[in-house]
């Protein structure tokens, strides 16, 4: 008797069409998942083209989802232009909705089980060399206020790798200047602390005493950076004073938040950091995240090799002994 309930009541919810569970799978992301608010909203644009897609083909209802459809709703992305990564997030999305249905007794198969992923190529981060964020860095202050907290905000952003979106939302509780660390809030809402250096202490110390009194206007912010509205930056706002000040200093490639980031995690790597302590900092769930920075920086790693190992130094005196006409026996001691 039970097993027929169970079966009415999944056949029913396999009629409901998907508008009507939408709502609690955003609640069920943002709550027991804890997505950030900005993968958030890449899973909602994700979910409506696929409704959009469905109603294309004259469907509603989840229980016409099939494995079949699925693919063919793939390889609608994939002819649209749409970007391996872009198309892999897409598919995360519809794995992650159909999981949550068949959780919910809302279906009574999950059509995205047997469907193969998509492949997914993984792209080195961009970077900045040492020399050239040292230019960003060095960029002599202009004389207005925005200029000396923009100075301010691009050190803080390098020292402590942060996203842009923990930079923009940095608040006054969530520094401690005189230990040198921050408190930050990053994806899912998972706390971290980073340190930072004396030199981003040392221009936030002067932006707090100087520059945000006279922005704020004796008005109150909870927020470290702010606006002479009292507001933090805008991402798009700080994407482009960072492109200003890359400009002026002399940088060809025009770097975004993000690439600093990169930088941060290489440049410490580089220095000698592990790789444990470089996840931390990031605020990486997974250490194969942070792995991807110990294959950045391959034409340093030939100009190590070329520069330190014997056969080539052996080739190089080969050559040089070849040029003057002689023949010289490498040095076994070397």
């Amino acid at each position: 008797m039970s097993g027929d309930v169970a079966g009415k009541t999944t056949q029913q919810a396999d009629s409901l069409p998907l508008d009507s569970v939408i709502e609690r799978y955003w609640n069920y992301l943002r709550i027991a998942r804890g997505l950030s608010r900005n993968t958030l909203l890449a899973y909602q644009r994700d979910v409506a083209t696929f409704q959009r897609y469905l109603l294309s083909q004259g469907l509603s209802e989840a229980r016409e989802v099939c494995p079949p459809l699925l693919s063919g709703f793939l390889d609608h992305l994939h002819r649209s232009g749409l970007a391996p990564s872009s198309r892999a997030r897409a598919l995360a999305a519809i794995r992650s909705l159909f999981r949550f249905l068949k959780q919910e007794g809302m279906v009574s198969a999950n059509p995205t089980v047997s469907l193969r992923s998509t492949s997914r190529a993984r792209r080195l981060p961009k970077t900045l060399s040492v020399e050239e964020v040292t230019r960003l860095l060095s960029l002599p202050g202009g004389s207005s206020p925005e200029d000396q907290r923009d100075r301010a905000m691009v050190e803080v952003l390098y020292a402590a790798g942060l996203r842009v979106s923990e930079l923009i939302g940095l608040k006054i509780d969530q520094c401690n200047l005189e230990v040198g660390y921050l408190g930050i809030t990053g994806k899912g809402g998972k706390q971290r602390v980073v340190p930072i250096g004396r030199p981003a202490v040392t221009e936030t110390q002067g932006y707090l005493l100087h520059v945000r009194p006279v922005l704020l206007r004796q008005r109150s912010s909870r927020f470290l950076f702010v606006t002479r509205r009292g507001m933090p930056l805008t991402r798009q706002g700080f994407w482009k004073l960072l492109r200003a000040r890359a400009q002026r200093a002399g940088i060809a490639r025009m770097p975004s938040p993000h690439m600093l980031r990169h930088s941060f995690a290489t440049h410490v790597l580089q220095g000698g950091a592990d790789l444990r302590s470089v996840q931390a900092m990031l605020g990486h769930a997974d250490i194969a995240t942070t792995q991807i920075y110990t294959h950045v920086d391959a034409a340093q790693l030939k100009k190590v090799h070329t520069a330190c190992f014997p056969r080539n130094r052996s080739a190089r005196e080969s050559v040089r002994a070849g040029e003057r006409g002689t023949t010289t026996v490498p040095d076994e001691s070397e």
